[in-house]
């Protein structure tokens, strides 16, 4: 069957591109077994895309054939902002709203929107390409690694709860989100400026965090309540985000948002969560991956990680330039190999590090260490350690050029994103 491939036009205002529009929101909604969008839950939708520049395409049945119409048959959507590779802010593709219907798989529509937006990111000199994906096993093919772990923090507020001493001069105090969107905009940023891994907001993340509406609910978020921790100049340095779910001993502090840029101003948080009355819990989905929690509680049995889980995939498509942006940890160089089946990253490379940059440049000489671009995307943030990958079988070459590799590659403290998209 001959599909037609098409780009919306989010600014036609035509019926017929409205009902384009309206259909292709309706299939990412149906393609995440979600509620039919309304005409308020679409404006939101509309108007954030429109601010981030997204470029929302899909593939529709030929007209006359049985099913036609504006709902699409597979939707993709991109648009770019920045992602924290540990020395820079570089170009970031972000990668969302993919489907396909069930229908119409093994037809190769998402292998089309794909491979050709990473073209098209590649042409525009975007060195990265990042998703979350809803399933583990898709996004391998098109060099996507799991590069970004977070874990599911579980706390008993009980009785047992308590925290050893820790210094903190500041202090925590509520705030109303509805009115608070600068103060949790400018810790993000600054959060964002200073974590390898960190993925830039989109801007729905203003209509969320201040409870304007509820994607998931499909109207305004009531329950959202805020507070954040002051150093002791005064100064903001974390923010938290919550509400409450449930009726007496089942009631539990559901954390939507938690970013704090320094420890103590985490620890005071989480000391703050757990000393709020009638609830006995309080779970956290965007943990850190090392977060020194347990180790600050008076019974280390008191939290529970119950998942640890990929949460951003990375997908590198400039070696080159991507590499040189990351820390590297020990001086000496190496040859790398990239076998990349969309050919973007293949090649063979020259890395020479010092004082934890890197030099890096093309090269025919042979290859030391050799991996695949999904391994790559796995490694870059550091979320995995080529020693590791290694072992897995993922990363191929001597014993000793893998050790070499891995005292330049391996990074002592994971990436962590709170960006999901």
């Amino acid at each position: 069957m001959d599909y037609d491939f098409a780009t919306l036009d989010l600014s036609d205002e035509s019926d017929a591109g409205r009902a384009r529009r309206s259909g292709w929101l309706a299939a990412v909604q149906r393609g995440f077994h979600s509620g039919r969008p309304d005409e308020e839950f679409e404006t939101r939708w509309l108007t954030h895309v429109r601010a981030d520049g997204a470029v929302c395409t899909g593939a529709w049945l030929p007209e006359g054939e049985f099913g036609a119409g504006p709902v699409p048959v597979a939707t993709y959507c991109s648009f770019d902002k920045t992602l924290n590779a540990g020395h820079e802010l570089v170009p970031l593709r972000m990668v969302t709203d993919v489907t396909a219907s069930p229908a119409h798989r093994r037809q190769g529509l998402v292998r089309r929107l794909i491979e050709a937006d990473l073209a098209d990111a590649v042409a525009h000199g975007i060195p990265v390409a990042a998703l979350t994906a809803s399933e583990a096993t898709i996004y391998g093919r098109w060099g996507f690694g799991a590069a970004v772990f977070a874990q599911k923090i579980e706390l008993d507020t009980g009785p047992r709860f308590g925290l050893r001493a820790f210094s903190d001069p500041g202090r925590v105090e509520l705030i109303e989100p509805p009115d608070s969107w600068p103060i949790v905009k400018d810790v993000f940023d600054r959060f964002h400026a200073q974590t390898r891994g960190s993925v830039e907001w989109p801007q729905f993340y203003e209509v969320l965090h201040t409870g304007a509406f509820d994607f998931g609910e499909g109207g305004p978020d009531k329950k959202l309540r805020g507070a954040v921790h002051l150093d002791a100049e005064g100064t903001i340095d974390g923010v938290v985000l919550y509400k409450a779910d449930g009726r007496g001993d089942e009631r539990k502090i559901n954390v939507t948002e938690m970013m704090a840029l320094t420890t103590p101003a985490g620890l005071a948080l989480w000391r703050f969560l757990g000393s709020i009355d009638m609830a006995k819990r309080v779970t956290f989905g965007l943990g850190f991956p090392d977060d020194p929690l347990r180790w600050a509680l008076t019974d280390i049995n008191a939290v529970s990680f119950t998942a640890h889980e990929e949460f951003l995939w990375v997908r590198v498509l400039d070696v080159v330039r991507a590499l040189a942006a990351r820390p590297w940890t020990a001086d000496d160089e190496i040859v790398l190999e990239v076998e990349d089946a969309q050919g973007h990253a293949a090649g063979r490379y020259r890395i020479v590090t010092a004082s934890g940059r890197a030099e890096v440049t093309r090269t025919d000489d042979p290859a030391e260490v050799t991996l695949t671009a999904e391994t790559l995307g796995s490694l870059y943030l550091g979320g995995a350690n080529a020693s590791a990958l290694a072992r897995a079988g993922r990363v191929h070459g001597t014993d000793a050029a893998l050790a070499r590799f891995a005292a330049m590659a391996d990074l002592a403290e994971p990436p962590y994103s709170l960006t999901g998209f």
